[in-house]
């Protein structure tokens, strides 16, 4: 599986502690975006390493399937099973950081619409362009923070903090604020492709149902997720803080392009033991990694 963190690492400018703070307090919309992340170019993002993960629609991932890890939990209580959800109303990728005083109310309120809401997928991606401020974000990926970089550039605002919410892969808001976040899914266009995941005899099997009138074609994405990852925060900002992160994005395999027909995978994903990964999320999006779209299907599925 090739691992955004593996990917190469670019060298971006830092930000002056004015622009930063600008960024953190961007909630009444009148702030700048962040300069340093100006540096990250996602061309290099997609060249190279990006080329091992591909697997054409027609041929079989090559990947060996781990038996999924119980997410950590210090506070002795139950964790529920996760549940599958398909045909959501929307998906929220909220960019989030250890190192970010802002994210951890944003954390919690996507740990409750998880708890809550059945008709949307929440996905944390952890960023690592604040991890010069004294803390490396444990569960961070470089190409979280090219991504965000993406749908800054896609929608032409150039807007990049955190936590930033991104939902369908069109609309944004503030992380942390909840009405702000429904007003997004109810602008953002909801998913109308069919997607289907099942576990059989050890093996993922996907499949993506025909593109409705309009949609453009794009790629098709699977991403191991933990429900729940609990991380005890020794320096930085949130200095002496204990965070619960909810369905954190472990890794990402490209399965295929997507033209739009009906298309049918089947794959064995290998997941590290430390991922702690026990769901799978399916993403098909128009555009391309580099270069996003809307997200018009998705699901979240239990590994077994």
């Amino acid at each position: 599986m090739t691992d955004l963190a593996d990917l190469p690492r670019l060298r971006p400018t830092t930000p002056s502690g004015a622009a930063r703070r600008r960024l953190e307090r961007w909630a009444d919309g009148r702030h700048g975006t962040d300069r340093r992340a100006a540096g990250l170019a996602v061309a290099a993002f997609i060249a190279g390493t990006l080329a091992a993960a591909l697997v054409a629609p027609a041929a079989r991932a090559q990947e060996t399937a781990a038996p999924a890890a119980t997410p950590a939990r210090t506070d002795g209580e139950h964790i529920p099973a996760p549940q599958p959800i398909t045909a959501p109303k929307a998906v929220i990728e909220l960019f989030t950081s250890q190192g970010c005083s802002s994210c951890p109310p944003a954390d919690k309120l996507m740990g409750e619409m998880i708890e809550t809401r059945r008709d949307v997928i929440v996905l944390s991606l952890s960023v690592d362009y604040w991890d010069y401020l004294g803390w490396k974000d444990t569960l961070a990926k470089h190409g979280h923070s090219l991504r965000q970089k993406a749908y800054a550039k896609a929608r032409g605002d150039g807007k990049m903090f955190t936590p930033q919410a991104v939902v369908n892969g069109a609309a944004m808001a503030i992380g942390s604020d909840g009405a702000a976040v429904e007003r997004a899914i109810a602008k953002a266009p909801r998913p109308s492709v069919p997607v289907a995941v099942e576990t059989r005899e050890g093996k993922l099997h996907v499949t993506v149902g025909k593109a409705p009138a309009g949609i453009v074609a794009g790629e098709i994405w699977l991403c191991p997720v933990a429900s729940r990852m609990d991380v005890e925060i020794g320096r930085g900002e949130n200095e002496g803080t204990h965070i619960t992160y909810h369905n954190v994005v472990r890794g990402w395999v490209k399965l295929g392009d997507w033209d739009g027909a009906e298309s049918t995978y089947e794959t064995t994903l290998k997941v590290p033991p430390d991922f702690k990964a026990d769901q799978v999320a399916v993403l098909v999006q128009s555009g391309s990694f580099s270069e996003p779209g809307a997200i018009v299907g998705a699901a979240l599925t239990p590994l077994k």
